[in-house]
């Protein structure tokens, strides 16, 4: 079926109080501190080498659609940002990184997507193929369509917006470079887009943090707590801007998931978090992943949130 990936009218963020983002997304007696890796009897095991969330439902293997031609004129890479003046707002000197969650082009690469890369603690995969619903529709699509979004929203508060990448490479970035990119630019937030791909009945979003790691060339002492203040705040303002829940398999329904195995958090040195905006293979989320006006709501969410850490 055909997917509409033109994004509605651009509407500022609306500030949210810290206690009231943590408020929205803490629904239970368990807080919002983050999970352990497979919080809740319900929790899906990790794609095999996925630098996402959880998935117990296998990736699909046949040809997938390509991004409806979203992307900006801006460029692509650590350097995929808007080359237009910028206006002058509250984000006005900060710089946000946004990474779209795979390649489309993945799919044509397995050789060099499949070859291992340090991520501090050991190693893992470049990069993997991603998800998609049951008809076709491709997470790296969608990540790509939701992070032009969230650009154009950014953008549109002051902010500095850089993707690290915008659907014009062969293949990746890999898992480590897209951390690097972050880095190197001195980010104030990195966010990676994703949607999740586990089983039939497993909904709604979470955001993943980054544990405390150290070992190797990975360190993550000094940016989990603000990472963990990123992601409730991402976390709020999600639920405020979606009506979308937390999700019911992964957090403890506190729409928060901590993790240790994820090459793009483990090497980060900038504040940093993953959003997986639903599940593709459930088809009551395919519905609103597939729809480009709960897409503008899910960037809205998410722009919402990153502006109230950076104001914070």
């Amino acid at each position: 079926m055909p997917y509409d990936d033109s994004p509605p009218p651009t509407r500022r963020a609306r500030p949210l109080s810290v206690a009231a983002a943590l408020a929205a997304v803490c629904l239970t007696a368990a807080g919002c501190g983050g999970g352990p890796e497979a919080d809740g009897a319900g929790a899906a095991s990790p794609r095999p080498g996925a630098d996402a969330a959880s998935s117990t439902a296998p990736t699909p293997t046949g040809k997938q659609p390509e991004p409806s031609g979203t992307a900006s004129p801006s460029g692509s890479g650590s350097g995929s940002g808007s080359a237009k003046p910028l206006p002058k707002g509250p984000l006005t000197g900060r710089t946000v990184v946004i990474d779209p969650g795979h390649n489309p082009r993945n799919r044509d690469h397995t050789r060099e997507i499949n070859e291992k890369v340090d991520i501090g603690t050991g190693r893992k995969e470049c990069d993997t193929t991603g998800t998609s619903t049951d008809d076709g529709y491709a997470e790296a699509r969608f990540t790509l369509d939701v992070s032009h979004r969230l650009r154009t929203l950014l953008e549109a508060e002051g902010a500095r917006v850089r993707l690290t990448h915008d659907g014009d490479r062969p293949f990746g970035p890999c898992i480590d470079e897209r951390a690097r990119i972050g880095n190197e630019a001195k980010a104030d937030a990195v966010v990676s887009v994703h949607a999740d791909g586990s089983a039939v009945g497993n909904r709604g979003f979470h955001v993943i943090l980054p544990a405390e790691v150290k070992g190797g060339g990975a360190d993550t002492s000094k940016i989990v707590r603000s990472s963990a203040d990123l992601g409730a705040r991402i976390a709020g303002h999600f639920v405020r801007a979606t009506g979308s829940e937390p999700s019911n398999y992964i957090g403890g329904k506190t729409g928060l998931d901590t993790r240790n195995d994820l090459g793009g958090l483990n090497l980060s040195t900038v504040p940093k978090v993953f959003v997986e905006c639903g599940n593709m293979r459930d088809p009551k989320d395919a519905a609103l992943l597939t729809s480009a006006s709960w897409r503008q709501k899910a960037a809205q969410g998410m722009a919402d949130g990153i502006s109230s850490y950076l104001k914070g």
